[in-house]
């Protein structure tokens, strides 16, 4: 069991690709506590996932992680999310494409910002690619409707979770096995 005794959490927006994908991940790693999957970074208020889908709004499908960084930093979720999309695509992650599908990660504090450009650099040079992922200042967050909270936890039999999240699910077991909650 986790120890529940816990600093003050700090919080970061992710996009990488469906948050159905990304959520599962982060749901997995110790020392986080809140994933809520949302939009952001669009024009319209309140957005729905229909709307969304359009590709009219410039939201993108995002998780918001919050997490205690006595347990894991900034650094470690940044390095798990590089790793478990590919952040060298525009505006896709597979066959999901359209800009909801964006590779941005919404800063909230300068040294979240200076935090995510080193891991980026990184990132780019292990991958030895120009990586498409954006880096700005975290926009108003709209959570996403209920039936998309937990959805691979609910549905992992359903076709879209076997073919593309659970190959996610075992690449983070296999690279980041210690991070994980047992």
């Amino acid at each position: 069991m986790e120890n529940t005794e816990t600093s003050e959490l700090e919080f970061i927006t992710l996009g990488g690709g469906c948050f159905w994908c990304t959520e599962s991940v982060f749901l997995a790693v110790r020392g986080v506590r809140t994933v809520m999957s949302g939009y952001s970074g669009g024009r319209s208020e309140n957005p729905s996932y229909e709307q969304i889908c359009g590709g009219d709004t410039d939201h993108v499908e995002v998780v918001r992680v919050g997490f205690d960084p006595g347990v894991v930093d900034l650094a470690t979720i940044l390095e798990i999310f590089f790793a478990t999309h590919d952040p060298t695509s525009l505006n896709r992650q597979g066959a999901d494409a359209g800009t909801q599908y964006a590779s941005v990660v919404f800063y909230e504090t300068e040294q979240q910002k200076e935090v995510a450009r080193k891991v980026m650099a990184q990132t780019q040079e292990l991958l030895g690619r120009k990586l498409e992922t954006r880096l700005e200042p975290a926009p108003k967050f709209w959570p996403a409707e209920d039936y998309h909270r937990d959805y691979y936890a609910r549905h992992p039999q359903q076709g879209y979770c076997q073919m593309v999240i659970s190959p996610k699910m075992a690449k983070l077991r296999q690279k980041f096995a210690p991070l994980l909650r047992a």
